[in-house]
């Protein structure tokens, strides 16, 4: 007569091995315990849109194997974002705050944001992909708004004698030519544009902060910043600390947060050494990265940074 199989007894096999994890455990790295969570932190750092091949911003194209590589990590028991960014072009932020909700949604992972110094305009965009926002009371965030800004130059070359030729087909093709005099149809048709973004990003935010919202929403939504101990109170942020006190009394002490660091270009990859110092030999365009670099300088300066 055949014994009926016990299926919840432990084999003599599965006992050695047990006991072997038991004696070697405390002397493995944190991220091969069992008992240790992992939270895979992706850092968004810089102007969002604003990028060169030595000075690479925040794009979706530049987070996108990150972010599948973070969202896809065995065992994950969240995804941090590390955001430090005054915000840049409307459309990068919001292509990631949606790819960050698309792998949420589909790996049902929840997502944690931490800003360090700044998480504004679109540095907010993205925060607000995550179900907590952490900051450090001293971060600068929201500037929920929508800003462009040129420059006119038409008097200056006219008092130096210089001809302004331009040829489009196209009625409006030269519209906000800054070596012509404004007109006032193009003011208007670029702030309808601005209005039109303003409204897809305050929709965004009332979808994501809901209910934690405070405040008149005629003072959250016009452009203003705050530090974050004032965001707390509009309901912006969800608490004040940073990053790493936040996950290890959520997830426990031994929580492992191992960074995963976007991959640089083929081109910033032979520029720049080990050390990060550019190579030689190649070429590079000196005026490109000094355009961005300004362009970079200005939008970090709207904070005082």
């Amino acid at each position: 007569m055949t014994e009926p199989v016990n299926s919840g007894a432990r084999g003599p096999v599965a006992d050695l091995l047990a006991q072997a994890r038991r004696l070697i455990g405390p002397v493995l790295p944190r991220r091969w315990r069992e008992d240790a969570a992992l939270v895979p932190v992706v850092r968004l750092t810089g102007v969002i849109g604003v990028s060169t091949p030595l000075r690479p911003g925040v794009t979706l194209s530049g987070l996108a194997r990150s972010l599948d590589r973070a969202f896809s990590m065995r065992g994950a028991k969240a995804v941090a974002l590390s955001i430090n960014s005054p915000g840049g072009s409307a459309a990068q932020s919001h292509l990631i705050f949606r790819r960050i909700r698309q792998l949420a949604e589909e790996k049902n992972l929840p997502v944690i944001a931490a800003v360090e110094d700044v998480g504004a305009s679109g540095g907010y965009m993205i925060a607000c992909a995550a179900d907590e926002i952490v900051a450090d009371p001293a971060s600068i965030v929201g500037s929920i708004g929508v800003i462009g800004a040129t420059f006119g130059f038409d008097e200056a070359i006219k008092r130096l004698g210089i001809a302004r030729r331009i040829y489009t087909a196209g009625e409006h093709k030269s519209s906000l030519d800054p070596f012509l005099p404004e007109d006032p149809d193009d003011v208007a048709r670029i702030k309808a544009i601005q209005q039109e973004i303003h409204a897809l990003f305050i929709d965004l935010v009332r979808s994501r902060r809901g209910a934690r919202l405070a405040g008149p929403e005629k003072t959250l939504f016009s452009g203003e910043y705050w530090t974050a101990s004032t965001a707390l109170g509009h309901g912006l942020v969800d608490r004040l600390g940073d990053l790493r006190s936040y996950l290890r009394e959520r997830f426990g002490k031994d929580v492992t947060m191992p960074v995963v660091s976007a991959e640089r270009g083929f081109l910033a990859r032979r520029l720049m050494g080990a050390t990060g110092d550019p190579g030689f030999g190649l070429p590079r365009s000196l005026a490109e990265d000094a355009i961005s670099a300004v362009e970079a300088r200005a939008i970090w300066g709207r904070y005082g940074l």
